[in-house]
């Protein structure tokens, strides 16, 4: 592998990113972790605004390019290992399913769950792009009443991607706590590259809190 196909991942811990941080650990593929410590601003300083503008991560560079935005990095990482079965491929009729979940969760989910933490109305259901929150949850509920996985009964990187948001939503009490919702939370919890990036994540947390108090 040369140094230009080396996936460079741009992470903060306990963040967004932590999900393809946990997506590129069930791939199974070498990795280079550039570690942010968000809460001393490093994300909004000129080395990393030089690299994404808006300041924000899950930043990937690989083969001399950037991908930002969480669900167009697990498309492409998923893709590019297609040997890890985490991605139907083109021309596999899941592959609608699948793409349907990613951008569900980008389009839905979470513009819904950011309006129910802040307490805001959603806009007039002519302008909003998720309708209402109460409905995302419902259209996922009911998809997860059919079967153990968002495609059947096989994993695929859409439920990394969910599995991980909703343990967040649920522990902030910003997602109800249903039990379909648990149960799968706790279905992608209990696999190791989730339990591996949790306790790395904890750690890297702590030793950013022990920098800035140092610092202060």
């Amino acid at each position: 592998m040369t140094t230009s196909d080396v996936i460079t991942l741009f992470h903060a811990p306990q963040s967004r990113s932590s999900a393809t941080l946990t997506l590129l650990e069930e791939l199974g593929v070498p990795y280079d972790l550039h570690v942010l410590n968000m809460k001393a601003g490093e994300q909004r300083q000129s080395a990393f605004l030089a690299i994404n503008p808006m300041g924000k991560v899950p930043a990937i560079l690989h083969r001399g390019e950037l991908v930002t935005e969480q669900v167009a990095c697990f498309i492409y990482l998923a893709d590019l290992f297609p040997e890890a079965g985490l991605a139907p491929h083109p021309g596999d009729p899941r592959r609608g399913p699948y793409l349907r979940w990613l951008v569900f969760y980008a389009a839905c989910y979470e513009p819904g769950m950011v309006d129910v933490a802040l307490k805001r109305e959603p806009g007039p259901p002519a302008m909003s792009p998720y309708g209402d929150f109460e409905t995302v949850l419902g259209t996922l509920i009911q998809r997860l009443g059919e079967a153990p996985y968002l495609l059947g009964e096989t994993i695929s990187a859409a439920d990394v991607l969910w599995g991980t948001a909703l343990q967040w939503g649920m522990l902030f009490k910003i997602v109800p706590e249903h039990p379909l919702l648990v149960e799968y939370a706790a279905r992608i919890a209990a696999r190791p590259a989730f339990a591996r990036v949790s306790e790395a994540d904890a750690m890297r947390a702590s030793e950013h809190e022990a920098a800035l108090a140092v610092q202060g």
